[in-house]
């Protein structure tokens, strides 16, 4: 009798005596924990480097060390993946979409401990970049592989990984409303309410994790001291307007910087050019250091004199053009920062940047209006609300944006300027840029699954198993009557004619050529070259199964060949494509 393993005994046990809906519950309540855990431990990591490297930096003076530090940190990651771990690690959300896309879900199992090293090295030595994508992964990863262990389906691991994924942001922001809603909007592909219990037991989970281990206090203490009046309603238009195309700018510069990273192939000339330039923004800006949190915490304060504490601009503090110069400076250069950090090979998440930047840019836009005389505006609600335009138009997020800001401040008082600023600067930013920061580079890499569940289950279907090759094929040189033999032994109407090397050179239809099947004096003249014609719609080997679809659509043909490149590899049908996308959208929208 053969002994079943101790994980094969606990299976065999839980089919019996718990339903999928209570494992799934019960699941939750452990991945949210650890999650939560992982944010902690993420955090206190990052806080303890962070302490021990600038605690001891005069105010009033610029220390040479910000050169030198995110170059350490990054360099030690660098020697972490490329000796160590010798396995690429992923940016953090994109990561968790692309295994929903492409990877049935399942993500490796260093990604459970690898994001949190090199984030907590890449942060703790200054690199511009924040801790939530690398949670948010490490969450996910932990979600991932509990679900591969345990031998669930495709279903029940991807709402693993959103629970996960909502845990980890419940637990690093203390917000678990907003934490369900990033799930939600930027994680996963359909609203349930199997879904949505799950996913509230691990945010809750992860946030009172978090709570026993760093306290209940919100992320950035707030304290609304002007309510929001209707006279300010069309500065908050304006400011949602601004947000939407510096968040146009932020996402185009991270696809830049990224794009002309990658080819670079050297790992030593990216690590060198990427930390040099981040070194030098950090010694001129040394509020671009790390996460940038304590900026944000002053900025919503409405003071703005850290901005030259340690730097060389030390001497115009006070004087309020130079102020407003370099907040506008530090604003653009946060996402210049973190794009080299990215570069150099740094891990980290853009939630941080995307914050830091959406602060300084209120704070900025209020100062300005104030000191030109134009209205009166309270310069920390603005300062806010801009960190609500800038995670709307950046993530394309706004319902994100809005919870969060208002739960990490504790700014519920203005949620109608939130949703104003949120909404318009969404708005604004989806006109230029369809793409968010997270699925612009998978886009480009045609691996983006989206929450048009159209869309999303045909990215599920895989060309490859929806190929037919039982179709005869014949030579272009082969006479009439070598066709006549051909289609006596086939029960197909079509014929793809290819020469020796496979080459795709035509078809031949069996309604074309009846009118002549039975005509033998034309068997030895007639060359099936003479009969071929090539069709105008045909598939590649390597195209989106949207775009299969809408050539079926388009063309009106039940049947189109399938090439790779200009080899035949067979035909995929109509029926076929639909037959399994049906299937795949019952099986989706049961869950």
């Amino acid at each position: 009798m053969k002994k079943h393993s101790i994980l094969e005994r606990f299976n065999i046990w839980r089919v019996k005596h718990i339903t999928d809906k209570q494992f799934i519950l019960i699941l939750s309540v452990v991945i949210g924990f650890l999650a939560g855990f992982a944010a902690v431990l993420i955090k206190n990591s990052v806080h303890f480097i962070g302490l021990l490297l600038t605690g001891w930096f005069a105010e009033g003076y610029e220390n040479f060390m910000y050169i030198f530090y995110p170059a350490i940190g990054i360099l030690m990651v660098m020697i972490f993946i490329k000796f160590l771990l010798r396995q690429p690690i992923r940016d953090g959300v994109p990561n968790v979409l692309y295994s929903i896309s492409k990877s049935n879900g399942l993500m490796k199992p260093h990604n459970m401990f690898s994001s949190i090293i090199a984030s907590s090295l890449t942060v703790g030595f200054g690199g511009s970049v924040g801790l939530e994508g690398p949670t948010v992964a490490t969450g996910a990863a932990i979600g991932s592989n509990i679900g591969r262990i345990l031998g669930l389906n495709y279903k029940q691991i991807v709402l693993l990984l959103g629970c996960a994924s909502a845990g980890a942001m419940a637990a690093i922001f203390k917000a678990p409303i907003a934490a369900i809603v990033f799930a939600l909007e930027v994680i996963m592909l359909d609203l349930t309410m199997a879904s949505l219990i799950p996913l509230l037991m691990a945010s809750v989970t992860a946030a009172l994790t978090s709570y026993f281990f760093l306290g209940q206090n919100v992320l950035y203490p707030f304290e609304v001291g002007t309510s929001f009046t209707l006279t300010h309603v069309p500065w908050y238009i304006l400011l949602g307007i601004i947000a939407g195309f510096i968040s146009v700018y932020f996402i185009r510069t991270i696809d830049f910087a990224g794009k002309i990273f990658s080819k670079i192939n050297s790992w030593v000339v990216r690590f060198t050019i990427g930390a040099s330039i981040l070194g030098l923004l950090v010694f001129l800006f040394p509020a671009l250091y790390g996460e940038g949190y304590a900026s944000i915490n002053s900025s919503l304060q409405g003071d703005y004199n850290y901005i030259f504490d340690q730097s060389l601009f030390y001497k115009f503090k006070g004087f309020i053009i130079p102020t407003m110069i370099l907040l506008f400076v530090i604003s653009l250069m946060k996402v210049v920062a973190a794009s080299v950090t990215f570069g150099a090979g740094g891990v980290g998440g853009i939630f941080a940047p995307t914050l830091f930047t959406g602060g300084h840019i209120g704070l900025l836009f209020a100062i300005a209006i104030n000191h030109f005389g134009i209205a009166d505006l309270p310069v920390s609600n603005f300062a806010l609300v801009g960190m609500a335009g800038m995670i709307s138009g950046v993530i394309h997020g706004p319902l994100t944006a809005i919870f969060l800001i208002a739960e990490i401040t504790g700014g519920y008082e203005l949620i109608m300027p939130l949703m104003i600023v949120a909404t318009i600067s969404y708005a604004t930013a989806k006109i230029f840029e369809p793409d968010s920061v997270y699925t612009i580079q998978l886009d480009k890499r045609v691996d983006i699954i989206t929450h048009h569940k159209d869309k999303a289950v045909l990215s599920l279907m895989k060309i490859d198993s929806l190929i037919e090759t039982n179709f005869k094929t014949v030579h272009p040189d082969a006479t009439l009557r070598d066709l006549v033999k051909v289609i006596a032994d086939s029960t197909r109407n079509i014929f793809p004619v290819v020469n020796e090397q496979n080459k795709f050179l035509g078809l031949i239809f069996l309604d074309r050529v009846r009118h002549i099947m039975f005509q033998p004096d034309l068997y030895d003249k007639t060359l099936v070259r003479t009969l071929m014609f090539m069709p105008t719609t045909i598939v590649n080997h390597d195209d989106r199964m949207e775009d299969v679809a809408h050539k079926f659509q388009h063309s009106g043909k039940f049947n189109l060949v399938v090439l790779d490149q200009d080899k035949y590899v067979g035909f995929v049908s109509r029926a076929n494509v639909f037959s399994k996308y049906r299937e795949l959208l019952k099986e989706f929208s049961e869950h």
